[in-house]
């Protein structure tokens, strides 16, 4: 298979988006996946969470960074650089290890760059791109996903200091992360969109506890957590951004997180599919393989198509992104698709692998589970859809 488009055909869409650069950091991670990552993720998978060695080792080779500055160890990529990434790490098979490093790059880091200080930049910047510093972002909560005007988590002002009070859930890096960057309501009487803000808060602070590990169906290799703050004391000097905008910051990082998303997502599908066209071609039943059946076959070519589909629309939003347009129409539907193809493509897989796509031991049967949430995590698909719906009008 080529290195440089890994569908294995020329692909002359692809020209339009992406540059060399991107084909070597593509090249860059497919190498570092196969050769530092499939071979140990089953470990990971039984234990529950990334090692932090394989996460600086990734911030070594400067794959934490590449959205960041330079003074920072970042190499000042783009948003087609994050599909890129987000793609191989799909492709990786393990969904928990790729979420647990977007996340960190491209989900919570970037409050702290967006929102942060010179002074908060120089002290944190450069152990977050080495990886020696994990980062997690704390929004969810029992009672408010997608709906973040939602949140019942204060934050009282007192002198110096924030009093942090709340609960968040589903927390990603939840157990390990380092820096935790916090939506409170610091004017709860306010209007809504206007009452958040974003705090960070280091592990270790007064107040702050992992209430509980959670147990999940899939991304089995990513810490998940439910957090508590109970009289928090947060130093005012670790407001991100204005005090009152953190709304605003929530949202308009929600693009660039889902478009990494459905990135992966058909970096998932992908590997499905290779997986899958490698099993049909082999298993053989009533004397023929199942790629010799004809309703396989044009299923399995269909799905292809879709996928195809699904990464020229993500292509085509990062693109948009990438150069200062307003996305949040395509941004949207490719959350919405993909997120709902990947596990259309899963199914399928299953179905195509028999017995064993139900058996622990076939990847097939974890990357199912492990897709399952990309309908749900990051706005769920019928969230996703009122989005479009919005703007079907002129």
């Amino acid at each position: 298979m080529d290195a440089n488009h890994p569908t294995g055909h020329s692909n002359t869409l692809r020209s339009v988006y992406f540059r060399e650069e991107h084909e070597i950091l593509r090249a860059q991670v497919r190498r570092f996946v196969e050769q530092e990552v499939k071979p140990r993720a089953i470990a990971w998978e039984e234990q529950g969470f990334v090692p932090r060695e394989v996460l600086r080792r990734m911030g070594e080779l400067g794959f934490l960074g590449i959205r960041y500055p330079a003074q920072y160890g970042g190499s000042e990529m783009d948003t087609l650089a994050t599909v890129v990434f987000a793609e191989e790490l799909g492709r990786s098979t393990f969904s928990g290890f790729a979420i647990t490093v977007l996340v960190h790059t491209d989900m919570a880091s970037v409050h702290l760059f967006n929102g942060g200080s010179k002074v908060i930049h120089d002290r944190y910047m450069p152990d977050i791109v080495a990886g020696k510093t994990i980062t997690a972002v704390a929004v969810t909560e029992p009672g408010a996903g997608s709906d973040v005007k939602a949140i019942r988590t204060t934050a009282r002002r007192d002198g110096d200091h924030y009093v942090l009070n709340g609960a968040k859930t589903f927390i990603t890096n939840g157990v390990y992360a380092d820096l935790y960057f916090v939506a409170a309501k610091t004017e709860p009487s306010g209007r809504p969109s206007q009452s958040i803000s974003m705090l960070m808060v280091e592990k270790g602070a007064p107040g702050f506890s992992i209430a509980r590990e959670l147990d999940k169906h899939g991304w089995r290799s990513s810490d998940t957590a439910e957090l508590l703050f109970d009289d928090c004391r947060v130093p005012v000097g670790n407001l991100l951004g204005k005090e009152g905008r953190g709304f605003y910051a929530i949202v308009k990082n929600f693009q660039n997180e889902r478009i990494a998303l459905g990135a992966m997502a058909m970096g998932e599908a992908q590997a499905a599919l290779e997986i899958t066209l490698d099993w049909i071609t082999q298993r053989k039943t009533f004397g023929t393989t199942l790629f010799d059946k004809q309703s396989v076959r044009q299923r399995l070519a269909m799905l292809a198509t879709k996928v195809e589909a699904g990464r020229q629309l993500v292509h085509f939003a990062a693109f948009l992104d990438a150069n200062g347009f307003d996305a949040t129409r395509e941004v949207s539907m490719v959350k919405a698709y993909c997120g709902e193809l990947v596990n259309e493509v899963m199914y399928a897989c299953v179905q195509f692998h028999g017995g064993m796509g139900f058996m622990r031991e076939s990847t097939i049967e974890r990357m199912a589970r492990d897709a399952r949430v990309q309908a749900i995590g990051g706005g769920a698909t019928e969230v996703m859809l009122e989005e479009v719906a919005k703007r079907l009008r002129p």
